[in-house]
């Protein structure tokens, strides 16, 4: 049995070579037995929320744009919202603070009574039993502590470089590691 990362982060190291990763930082939304499953929050697109799902712009954080949320399923949608501190308990368990899952099936101005704002995700990332646990023992990931301000980023371009940079020791030398090392 591996540590649970559910509510954390995972960041790529700079050895993790898979494209879909590079510089990625993954939050993890469920991980157990049967594996993990996360979003990228730093990969934001150019389809805008008012475009794709325009009931729920206004509750979009900036840039109001859809992420792509990983090579899984990448036309399923995933939301996640920053919630008021009056939830119904029919809301469903935190991932992380006050982070939670959106049904974005729901009305989204009966939504705004609850949820401050949300970030749209297109697709998601996945990990099989062990896999997850297997890839950060290899060193492609960084497991570190999220805080809710890491979801809603209104630079995600920057995120990778902020998340490393608050970390203790090495790791925040890390964040000054340049994208093409042949070039330092």
């Amino acid at each position: 049995m591996g540590t649970w990362h559910t509510g954390r982060l995972v960041v790529a190291t700079p050895a993790l070579d898979d494209p879909n990763f590079e510089r990625a930082v993954v939050l993890i939304l469920d991980h157990d037995e049967d594996g993990a499953l996360g979003v990228v929050l730093n990969r934001a697109s150019s389809v805008t929320v008012a475009d794709t799902l325009g009931d729920w712009a206004e509750l979009a954080a900036a840039p109001a744009v859809v992420f792509g949320g990983g090579p899984v399923e990448p036309t399923a949608v995933v939301a996640l919202g920053a919630t008021t501190s009056v939830v119904t308990p029919d809301a469903g368990p935190a991932i992380l603070d006050r982070i939670r899952l959106i049904d974005l099936d729901e009305d989204p101005v009966l939504a705004a009574a609850e949820v401050e704002r949300v970030r749209i995700f297109a697709g998601y990332a996945g990990w099989g039993p062990d896999q997850l646990e297997e890839e950060i023992a290899q060193g492609a990931w960084f497991p570190l502590d999220a805080e809710p301000e890491d979801v809603f980023s209104a630079d995600p371009a920057g995120l990778w470089h902020a998340v490393l940079r608050r970390q203790p020791d090495g790791l925040k030398l890390l964040a000054t590691f340049p994208q093409d090392p042949t070039q330092n």
